[in-house]
């Protein structure tokens, strides 16, 4: 059994975990591989030619120093409860550390998963608000902007102490989500059947009922940074850092 970065021919087996752990479909995993993916920024736990255990990671940011968000973290169903995440976790924060990361972000699915990662060093760091509201009488006036031009926007409307997000983290979210901006809020969502759905809407949380009339939607769910739901978990790899005081984009969940 050994932990490494994959190589090519890992590749079909990376898949077959992925979706053994995840309800994405085909169409994301190939998002997600051409887009996002990096073997320089994936681990697994192999034994022979199959992978056992996986995770990745995507570069970000907090006052000007290095963090890794990780993510889709997943072993084999019947591989588990035999420590082998514990272990892959373990060998990624040594690596992580020793190339100058300074701190580990991850979004857990669920309490119990919340739980586990509490016991290998993390500890919930930032909470987000979510709310739902149809739509208002009167529009904001709002743009739809490119991905360049809501990465510089992103920069500026940033909470203190924010995680900055960038490079594969905003262009695999462009591939399925859409960027709109007004004079005091940007926002990235997806309009589909049931309105609306904002992963992040940051500056004016008022603005959201104007948002929905000017695009024509009834009603529409919200994310904004602030108090009420738990978010992200923090696992510090050096002093050096401040505590991040807001993660918004998580793949995970949107």
């Amino acid at each position: 059994m050994r932990i490494h970065c994959p190589s090519r021919n890992d590749t079909a087996g990376l898949r077959r975990l992925w979706k053994q752990s995840f309800p994405d479909d085909d169409p994301f995993w190939d998002r997600f591989f051409s887009i996002a993916y990096s073997p320089s920024r994936c681990l697994c736990v192999s034994e022979g030619e199959q992978i056992l255990a996986a995770l990745y990671w995507f570069d970000a940011s907090c006052c000007g120093k290095p963090l890794a968000y990780l993510y889709a973290v997943a072993t084999d169903p019947t591989r588990r409860k035999q420590g082998l995440c514990r272990r892959l976790m373990a060998e990624t924060k040594q690596r992580l550390q020793q190339a100058g990361i300074a701190g580990l972000l991850l979004v857990p699915e669920n309490q119990a998963l919340a739980h586990m990662y509490e016991n290998m060093g993390f500890s919930c760091c930032t909470a987000i608000h979510e709310f739902s509201c149809t739509a208002g009488t009167v529009p904001v006036p709002v743009r739809k902007i490119g991905l360049p031009e809501y990465e510089a926007l992103r920069r500026r409307f940033l909470p203190p102490n924010g995680v900055l997000q960038e490079g594969e983290t905003l262009a695999l979210l462009a591939s399925e989500l859409d960027f709109y901006t007004g004079s005091d809020f940007l926002a990235a969502a997806a309009i589909d059947e049931g309105g609306l759905r904002c992963v992040e809407l940051l500056g004016s949380a008022a603005s959201a009922p104007g948002l929905l009339r000017a695009l024509g939607c009834g009603s529409g769910s919200f994310r904004t940074p602030g108090a009420g739901h738990p978010f992200a978990y923090y696992c510090p790899l050096s002093s050096a850092c401040p505590r991040p005081a807001y993660f918004g984009l998580a793949l995970d969940s949107y």
